[in-house]
């Protein structure tokens, strides 16, 4: 069993409308669609920040000097 906290999140309205309709026509609550949906986006954070750690030896590149290459290569 599961430890909860309560805590209070205001909605724009017509996202409020939105997730209580899907949270009625998927059978579940809204806490159960906004925890799923924070899990999410914190997951994806945890891959961002994985990604930039996995890529920071890699040379930079500027703008300009990308510019530069495409337009060496004839695709700009």
């Amino acid at each position: 069993m599961t430890t909860s906290k309560r805590s209070t999140i205001y909605f724009d309205e017509q996202l409020h409308a939105a997730l209580r309709l899907k949270a009625a026509h998927t059978h579940r609550s809204v806490s159960d669609l906004v925890n799923d949906a924070v899990r999410a986006a914190l997951a994806e954070d945890q891959e961002d920040l994985a990604a930039f750690t996995d890529r920071v030896a890699e040379p930079t590149l500027s703008y300009e000097a990308l510019l530069d290459d495409l337009k060496a290569h004839g695709k700009l």
